[in-house]
């Protein structure tokens, strides 16, 4: 049976191996917590905001960011119906509702026409995901918005750069994940970062069961929560933050490859390159054109393909509000999209005749 080709891994080396060591030797009593410290000031720097607070997950931090911004029962969150469940289920947990729109079918981010026509008395707050590392259109988002707070999503698309800055930090708040699949990686956790004194500190207060940096000792001023980052966590995600330019430089090496084996398939595009954006890539896509029919969704051949050829791959996200705990929202193109799409491998080793294999089975399944 042929090597097996997995859709993702970290790359992680004597460095992360070093930094995790100093930190199980010195980072306890007085110590404790100056990896978090140092990754928090070194991640805010690379981003380009003031502030940041590292988090046990994006999950995390975003529940910590619509806390802060008093997000609670009676209100309303827009976000695309394209997303995974992580962007949604803090809304939920402050009893609020999310508002599920359609994506644009270029980018596969969030439509600011449709998010204007979702806009009510009760929004408070909108999410902007940049999908697999693309950039979702914020210029035209801060201008319907007016006052209601963009909140980046940009758990995928560290790297990417929207007209000079990068992703995360040009909204009221953003929000990244340093999963074990991520461009960068800490295990698990995750970052908030901010140009907000006032919302940085509120989250603080909130991570730390609700005691402010003044508290006394066990004395909590407000009911908060614990979604602390390790500095076991941190000591790695450290050293995979001083290998993010050669990290991000790799994922896209590995788009650009799958670009050049494809380029000559037709009916099929993969993720844009958006003129003033940079895209990170983090994850490759190919989405097949939707006037080209198959007996089946395109998806499922795919997968069915790549099994054969024992190549992992990963469905392109179901709409939110197709699961069985929201109601069905009318967002053809997040309902469509999703049925033509698969992401490809794209771990960091890969070779080019591993990336070879993968651009067979597609150019397979696309001259049926």
């Amino acid at each position: 049976m042929k090597d097996r080709i997995l859709y993702t891994k970290p790359n992680v080396g004597e460095l992360e191996h070093r930094w995790v060591e100093l930190m199980l030797w010195h980072a306890w009593g007085t110590y404790s917590g100056s990896y978090i410290k140092g990754f928090e000031e070194q991640f805010a720097k690379y981003i380009g905001t003031q502030y940041a607070v590292a988090t046990s997950s994006c999950t995390g931090a975003l529940h910590l960011g619509l806390a802060a911004l008093g997000i609670k029962k009676g209100h309303e969150v827009i976000l695309a119906d394209t997303n995974w469940i992580a962007t949604a289920a803090p809304i939920v947990y402050l009893g609020a509702k999310p508002v599920f729109v359609d994506i644009k079918e270029d980018t596969w981010c969030i439509n600011p026409a449709e998010v204007k026509k979702a806009i009510t008395k009760k929004t408070k707050a909108i999410i902007a995901t940049h999908l697999y590392g693309n950039l979702c259109s914020l210029a035209s988002l801060k201008e319907i918005a007016g006052e209601i707070p963009i909140i980046e999503d940009a758990a995928e698309a560290i790297g990417s750069m929207y007209r000079g800055k990068y992703a995360g930090s040009i909204g009221r708040f953003g929000v990244f994940s340093f999963h074990g699949s991520k461009t960068i990686t800490s295990g698990e956790g995750g970052m908030f970062v901010t140009n907000s004194k006032d919302l940085s500190d509120k989250v603080r207060q909130l991570n730390n069961h609700g005691r402010s940096v003044n508290a006394k000792q066990f004395s909590p001023e407000i009911l908060g929560y614990k979604y602390k980052m390790t500095d076991m966590q941190a000591a790695l995600g450290t050293a995979q933050l001083q290998r993010v330019k050669e990290l991000v430089q790799s994922k896209r090496f590995i788009f650009e490859n799958y670009e050049y084996l494809l380029k000559d398939v037709p009916n099929i595009k993969m993720n844009p390159r958006q003129q003033g954006c940079v895209n990170g890539f983090w994850m490759p896509n190919v989405v097949v054109n939707k006037k080209h029919r198959f007996n089946l969704p395109a998806r499922e051949l795919f997968l069915e393909e790549f099994a054969k050829d024992n190549i992992d791959a990963r469905v392109f996200f179901y709409p939110l509000s197709s699961l069985p705990m929201f109601k069905k929202a009318n967002n053809p193109v997040a309902y469509d999209i999703c049925t033509r799409s698969i992401n490809l491998p794209s771990y960091y080793d890969m070779t080019l005749m591993d990336q070879r294999r993968v651009a067979i089975v597609i150019k397979k399944v696309m001259g049926r």
